[in-house]
């Protein structure tokens, strides 16, 4: 089984994939300026909503609940939307996916497609395998057209772009789309995609989609967006295809009423979303003639199986807390090696990827806690980080690891107080070669990591022990009835106005 994130599976680990980030020093401003306006927005939006709290514990429980019974309701949405004229496919990974959706615009006769924003066909690598089958693929979410015109890869959740400036935009633009004399001004650049665009959107046949929520009872797609791109793919092409992995169905339409009031205001700071689309099955004389829906694994179930971790799978996709967190603020989405960035790609990532690939992720972190404070589902990402790191840990397939038998000795030390205070002793031995004025500076090998930055104190001749000891022969406690009262007896002694 092949299972594709992004480029996960080729990606370096986050430390060294960040560090020529963090000396791009545009890169940076782009994304905490962008960050910050959203940021100041959500901010707005969430403070006039006085039930903000209740529709998070709302939302978090609808989740758990459905991830519950996730077998019953997925059935349930597939009788519904094939009742409805659609056609449901199973996808169990993504060379699946891709072989099901090639597969169907063939059929169909098309060699070309235009797409909505879709994070599962980035997971899938789908453009990639309908390339390979000579089958273009246009994007026609803004971000997502200068994205794919830059030769570049998302950065963000919601906004791909993000650590795109406009100058930089203009540049892409002047180049791809032949437009030398093009400005930097935001609606003469909107004007050069919107005409780029129109054509495909009256010419292609095929559109592909993905999907923020499936509707269980009704077997509907509900797609938000803010452009109207969206709205064109749905209602324009013969025939629609949407990929959606299987954690998107809620159980009831009356449940959009919750999540349609976090989403927006999550993920741009908006009241609502400019575009709601819903969609269910075909009828004649409106929209797409054919609708097929591709239910994505792709590692899910194996994420549901951890109890855990099975909150991961409750996200839908806001981006807030890649807006928050301070690690992501300063590297940007391209560190993390996966087309899902930030907090939530370092618990997605790895578990999708069956702790394969990305062990660095859930260290990419400093555990702040800032993204479990934004997050309209309530996911506790540090939770589920701290969960994954000791799976990186117990995982661990090299048993001769230093860091490995290292962190094995001193667990069987701690656990024992005569091997704990026989390693004092050696310490103490064996630290004089390094000790300087009472000071270690230098320790060598892995453990010149902990000093290169810090300083660290020399063992003391004494422990707090043996100091203990060589005070009770000489000042015997025995007219005392507890240690405690002993501690005080011989705190006065020292000091007399104690």
């Amino acid at each position: 089984m092949t299972i594709r994130v992004g480029d996960s599976a080729n990606a370096k680990s986050f430390q060294k994939a960040a560090l020529p980030l963090l000396e791009d020093a545009q890169l940076r401003k782009n994304v905490r300026h962008a960050t910050d306006v959203i940021q100041r927005k959500r901010g707005i939006v969430v403070g006039e909503t006085p039930d903000w709290q209740e529709l998070r514990t709302a939302a978090s429980a609808i989740k758990a609940h459905t991830m519950g019974l996730l077998d019953h309701y997925l059935m349930l949405f597939e009788k519904a939307c094939t009742a409805a004229g659609g056609h449901v496919h199973w996808a169990a990974d993504a060379d699946d996916a891709n072989r099901i959706i090639v597969g169907l615009v063939k059929q169909y006769g098309g060699n070309e497609v235009i797409k909505i924003k879709t994070m599962t066909s980035e997971e899938i690598g789908l453009n990639e395998a309908l390339e390979h089958e000579g089958i273009r693929a246009h994007e026609t979410d803004l971000a997502e057209v200068i994205i794919q015109l830059g030769g570049d890869t998302s950065s963000h959740i919601v906004a791909p772009a993000l650590h795109k400036n406009r100058s930089q935009v203009r540049e892409i633009f002047r180049e791809r789309m032949n437009l030398p004399n093009l400005s930097d001004d935001p609606e003469e650049l909107t004007a050069a995609a919107r005409h780029y665009l129109r054509q495909k959107f009256l010419t292609v046949k095929i559109g592909v989609c993905g999907a923020n929520f499936l509707v269980a009872d009704t077997g509907g797609v509900s797609i938000v967006e803010s452009e109207g791109n969206g709205r064109m793919c749905l209602t324009l092409p013969e025939v629609l295809i949407s990929i959606a992995g299987i954690e998107k169905i809620i159980p009831a339409f009356q449940d959009l009423e919750v999540f349609l009031q976090l989403l927006p205001r999550s993920a741009t700071g908006e009241r609502m979303n400019p575009y709601n689309s819903l969609w269910t099955g075909v009828r004649a004389g409106d929209g797409p003639k054919h609708f097929h829906v591709v239910l994505l694994d792709n590692g899910r179930t194996g994420v549901l199986a951890d109890p855990e971790a099975r909150q991961t799978l409750h996200c839908i996709r806001c981006g807030a807390c890649l807006n928050t967190c301070p690690v992501y603020r300063q590297t940007g989405g391209h560190a993390y090696g996966s087309s899902y960035s930030g907090p939530i790609g370092a618990i997605v990532t790895p578990q999708l990827l069956d702790m394969r690939y990305g062990q660095s992720l859930p260290y990419a972190s400093s555990l702040c806690g800032a993204c479990y404070e934004v997050c309209p589902v309530k996911i506790n990402i540090p939770e589920v980080l701290i969960h994954l790191r000791g799976r990186v840990v117990r995982e661990q397939k090299s048993a001769l690891d230093l860091e490995v038998l290292a962190m094995k000795a001193a667990a069987a030390i701690f656990t024992s107080r005569a091997r704990f205070e026989a390693a004092q002793r050696l310490g103490r031995i064996g630290q004089w070669p390094l000790v300087s004025h009472g000071w270690m500076r230098n320790l060598p090998g892995m453990l010149g990591n902990w000093t290169r930055v810090r300083d660290l104190r020399a063992l003391p001749k004494q422990t707090f022990r043996e100091w203990w000891k060589t005070r009770a022969k000489t000042n015997p406690p025995a007219s005392y009835s507890t240690p405690l009262r002993a501690a005080r007896k011989l705190a006065q002694d020292d000091d007399p106005n104690a």
